[in-house]
């Protein structure tokens, strides 16, 4: 049976034969696949000439708007595609090549079967996902990525390699000043124990800094923007509630970079 995509699904499609009323398309993600574009779903609006927008060999991105599997007919939309949709599947389909050649690389080193090869996509795209997500998530953790994924020893060790090798770990630093302050007789050790009880997620990293009585630096690193915003928010949480609990005042600004 021949695998067709599914309604509303992103495509990649090749235009093959263009008529009066619209053109026929192949699915370039699915072998033998063919698909028809109406005039209509070309462009937003009344279209004279299907010349103008379209012409034989032209790649784009369609989105999946009928499917019939009895009748094996699949209708694509040009026009119903945003050009955030574009962007994405783009750099979707950037993303498989990508990971499909750096597993292609590590069964080179590790001189791996056809059907191990096969059984190391299956299981990484299983846990990860994609390819490349798996390969990004390998080179921040190492072996321990690999845990109950039932690789060929020699295959789990060249995947590990290449992972190291060709990906660049993302790293976003973010950093705040906060002054604490406690008039307590035990002011300073109030300041000292809420500093050092401080946490931040996993796989973030945190940074303190003394900059001079009441003055502190608070960083945190993390793999991208969004984790290091989560963890430095976390931060200002944990001493606003310690500040209240322990009758300090608390000043918090975010450096800009």
């Amino acid at each position: 049976m021949v695998q067709m995509p599914e309604t509303d699904e992103l495509v990649l499609a090749t235009i093959k034969k263009i008529l009066p009323y619209g053109a026929f398309c192949g699915l370039d993600e699915y072998r033998n696949g063919e698909a028809f574009m109406h005039i209509s779903e070309v462009a937003p609006r009344w279209i004279k000439n299907i010349h103008e927008f379209l012409h034989e060999g032209q790649h784009m991105v369609a989105k999946v708007y009928h499917v019939d599997v009895e009748k094996g007919q699949v209708d694509i939309s040009l026009k119903r595609v945003s050009e955030a949709e574009r962007k994405r599947k783009l750099e979707s389909v950037r993303r498989d090549k990508r990971g499909a050649k750096l597993l292609e690389l590590a069964v080179k080193e590790a001189k791996s079967t056809a059907p191990e090869a096969q059984a190391a996509r299956l299981a990484l795209e299983d846990k990860y996902g994609e390819l490349m997500e798996a390969f990004e998530q390998l080179a921040k953790s190492g072996p321990a990525g690999l845990e109950g994924l039932k690789l060929e020893k020699g295959l789990a060790k060249a995947v590990l390699n290449v992972a190291g090798k060709s990906i660049r770990t993302a790293r976003a630093e973010l950093n705040a000043i906060v002054q604490l302050t406690a008039w307590s007789a035990d002011g300073v050790l109030k300041i000292k124990q809420t500093l050092g009880s401080l946490k931040v997620p996993a796989g973030c990293a945190l940074s303190l800094h003394y900059l001079g009585a009441p003055r502190y630096q608070i960083g945190v690193v993390a793999g991208d923007y969004k984790e290091a915003q989560k963890g430095l928010d976390g931060v200002q949480e944990q001493l606003q509630t310690a500040a209240k609990k322990l009758d300090m005042t608390m000043e918090w600004s975010v450096i800009e970079e």
